[in-house]
């Protein structure tokens, strides 16, 4: 075969550098070790900030190291399991369920959400908030949307707002029979609330998984829940199932 471009092109100096800041940080950092700050680190290696930078994100993102609030730069532990979905389709709130109810508004959800659901752009519905704590860590910040006519007879159930309302739209929901549902995962940057949630900062790297939920021939309830990239691996198993694992093997990744 012949050289393609693509073959030509050199190495960007960012990534051979991220390969080097990678090796350092297996031989001699330990997990949760505050990093030399930017001007050190760049002298140290002979280049510039900028180039420096691009590396330290991309190995942010590839779950190497954390951004912090008030510390820096740390050395990221290892990800945690915590199982996205299980072969058993069962609706948000079922017993099993790891995710903690927190909130619910009413408004209208997203103009990609509203496509969703099919419905029309000021059509108010129930924004359940919900989030996952996985061995005392936040992993997760979950907005589920489910709109009236999934929930019919809510409206007399005397829980105006806070956890019990949100417990209530779930048992409501449970009340359909469950059909069926589907998962996309796409990786994104934390929006400022999410990342307060998250203990992040905003613009770090997470995965949005959105679930669409089927009942009576429609979509009767979306999900789109917001995990942190630097805690997730993903896998895709024959049965369709999506599962983040821990490795315990692996010291900052």
């Amino acid at each position: 075969m012949g050289t393609t471009q693509l073959d030509t092109v050199p190495e960007p100096k960012y990534w051979h550098l991220k390969t080097v800041l990678s090796e350092a940080l297996d031989s001699e950092f330990s997990v949760g070790e505050i990093l030399p700050n930017e001007r050190d680190l760049a002298a140290r290696f002979g280049v510039a900030r900028a180039t420096l930078r691009q590396a330290l994100e991309q190995l942010e993102l590839e779950g190497r190291l954390q951004r912090r609030r008030g510390v820096g730069t740390t050395v990221a532990p290892p990800r945690m399991g915590v199982a996205v979905a299980s072969e058993q389709h069962t609706w948000p709130g079922a017993a099993g369920d790891a995710w903690q109810p927190a909130d619910c508004v009413t408004a209208p959800p997203p103009s990609a959400v509203a496509q969703i659901l099919e419905s029309g752009p000021e059509d108010r519905v129930h924004i359940v908030r919900r989030s996952r704590v996985t061995h005392g860590q936040p992993v997760a910040a979950e907005l589920l949307y489910i709109p009236a006519s999934s929930v019919p007879d809510l409206s007399g159930i005397d829980a105006p707002s806070g956890t019990a309302r949100a417990r209530a739209v779930l048992r409501e929901l449970a009340r359909l029979d469950l059909e069926g549902e589907d998962r996309a995962v796409e990786l994104g940057s934390a929006r400022a609330d999410d990342a307060k949630e998250l203990d992040r900062l905003p613009g770090a790297p997470v995965l949005v998984v959105t679930t669409r939920y089927f009942a009576e021939g429609r979509t009767a309830a979306v999900s789109v829940a917001t995990y942190r990239a630097d805690t997730c691996r993903l896998t895709f198993g024959d049965s369709g199932g999506v599962e983040i694992h821990h490795d315990p093997e692996r010291r900052a990744s």
